[in-house]
């Protein structure tokens, strides 16, 4: 069944979407100057790649648990092996627009018992968890600057007022009906988006919003501390917590672009953050593709292998 679901055109679309974004990201590449990349590299080393990419490794695996507590409190339970190789499946479309493509989990999961409401509730929480936690991190970060203060409680506030209103489901059940009476296509999207939302409800629990956005913070800091680390290597002059600034601002900002993995929105953001400390232009972009290549793209190869695993298992627990 997987063999058959991911073959033919859906292959050929699957394998054109990695390409697109890795061709597209190559010029980026080519553009920001190859010969300061590949000294960048040279002048990280071996081990200092390793680190950055055991970094990235502890996010995924951090991200992986909090999946894992979505789908067990929506009452399922699965061998941690077979369901680690199908959430580093989803991975392989991390380039899809909004990564909308990581849904892929949700046929995989479907055979093992898990409904597409279920999956789909657990990914909206995962991908609203993945926003709190990086916008708790640029608010960190813009906590050095003493007149921002004030924006930065303001915006706590209001994260913490948007996860109260989910948790009780505010105005939820008046968007089901009203999707049912308005009837047609309008009408059955708006009442299946109410369910939706109704079910990741029980992702949205007190203790697990609080796990949750801690294993959030926690994975997404893993990676802007290796940002950190690239930039110290680099010799660019910049503190932990700038670094951490930058990543996550960056990683907004790609978000927001609703490009394919956020290609040219995080990277534009990152360089100019960096520059803005007057770190030079190739510094800056040598530090910028290292990272990707060690975040976005290093999960693609992964998810790109677990695909590949997935298939050959025929999604066999």
């Amino acid at each position: 069944m997987s063999s058959a679901l991911i073959s033919g055109w859906r292959f050929k679309a699957l394998l054109a979407s990695v390409l697109v974004a890795a061709a597209g990201y190559l010029l980026v590449s080519l553009a920001s100057g190859w010969g300061a990349f590949v000294h960048a590299v040279v002048r990280i080393g071996a081990p200092g790649i390793a680190a950055v990419l055991m970094m990235s490794c502890l996010n995924y695996g951090l991200r992986f648990t909090r999946w894992q507590a979505y789908l067990r409190v929506l009452g399922h339970r699965l061998p941690w092996r077979a369901h680690l190789r199908i959430y580093l499946s989803g991975f392989a479309l991390t380039t899809t627009p909004g990564k909308a493509g990581e849904a892929l989990r949700s046929v995989f999961l479907k055979p093992l018992g898990v409904d597409y409401h279920d999956s789909l509730a657990a990914l909206f929480s995962e991908r609203l968890s993945d926003l709190i936690a990086v916008l708790l991190l640029a608010l960190a970060g813009l906590s050095l600057y003493p007149r921002l203060r004030g924006a930065v409680l303001l915006g706590f506030a209001l994260i913490a007022l948007g996860l109260v209103l989910l948790a009780r489901g505010v105005g939820l059940a008046w968007l089901e009906r009203r999707g049912e009476r308005l009837g047609g296509r309008l009408g059955a999207l708006l009442s299946h988006v109410a369910r939706l939302l109704l079910q990741a409800r029980r992702c949205h629990g007190p203790r697990l919003v609080l796990t949750a956005t801690a294993l959030g913070v926690l994975a997404w800091a893993a990676e802007a501390v290796a940002f950190s680390w690239i930039t110290h290597w680099l010799g660019i002059d910049v503190s932990l917590r700038y670094a951490v600034f930058v990543y996550a601002v960056s990683m907004l900002a790609g978000a927001l672009s609703v490009l394919p993995g956020g290609l040219g929105g995080a990277e534009a953001a990152m360089v100019a953050l960096l520059m803005f400390q007057k770190a030079s232009f190739a510094d800056s972009a040598a530090a910028t593709v290292l990272i990707r290549m060690a975040t976005l793209w290093f999960a693609v190869g992964l998810g790109l292998v677990a695909l590949s695993a997935q298939q050959r298992r025929g999604l066999e627990a």
